[in-house]
């Protein structure tokens, strides 16, 4: 990357778009914590990111941060159930089974909370992973080319809940996305090239 500088205000809704290799999800991995910059600095809700340790950056994505993979990363051992349940239990929160069998719900999965990611289907296990980054209620929500592994339709239903939690919560959302009509839905559009990224401004 090469001298990327860009803020985010709170309850925005960005999408990062881009030709593939850009360094799209790598900027989403920057900006979540998940890695590290080799320079500059990266701040996520007040605080500063590179001046954290490892522990200490997994607790400010625990407290602050929803993170939705393209490939879902659901646990396979677990129920859905209790793959919402996991950031809950690991902040100890009395109220985990409660909380995440009311997020399933709200994406319309209450009765499939029993079944194991692979008895569900591929938009099913996406709804899951959205339930579980939004059920601790985040400061900011990132998704990686959510809709990317998925068909048109269901496609389109993901993204109406992740507008209607975003909503629902005033969570802010950055995404990473090749799905144009999603990027058009959110408040502002920044463009990667080779690296560089460019703020591509409010959708026409």
């Amino acid at each position: 990357m090469r001298e990327v500088s860009f803020a985010v205000h709170a309850r925005e809704t960005v999408a990062v778009v881009g030709p593939s290799g850009a360094g799209k999800s790598t900027l989403l991995a920057l900006l979540a914590g998940l890695d590290t910059p080799s320079s500059g600095k990266v701040w996520l809700a007040g605080q500063d990111l590179t001046a954290l340790d490892e522990d200490g950056r997994a607790s400010l994505r625990a407290a602050r941060v929803g993170f939705v993979f393209q490939s879902f990363h659901l646990l396979p051992a677990l129920t859905a159930l209790e793959n919402v349940m996991l950031p809950l239990e690991l902040a100890r929160r009395r109220d985990a089974a409660a909380s995440a069998q009311a997020m399933l719900a709200r994406v319309g999965l209450a009765e499939r909370a029993g079944h194991y990611p692979r008895q569900l289907s591929g938009g099913e296990q996406q709804r899951v992973a959205m339930a579980r980054a939004a059920v601790g209620e985040p400061v900011v929500l990132f998704a990686d080319e959510p809709t990317g592994n998925l068909d048109a339709a269901t496609g389109e239903r993901i993204i109406q809940l992740f507008f209607e939690l975003n909503a629902a919560s005033d969570t802010t959302l950055v995404l990473v996305t090749h799905d144009r009509a999603l990027a058009d839905l959110c408040q502002r559009v920044l463009t990667m090239d080779s690296g560089a990224l460019f703020d591509s401004g409010r959708p026409s």
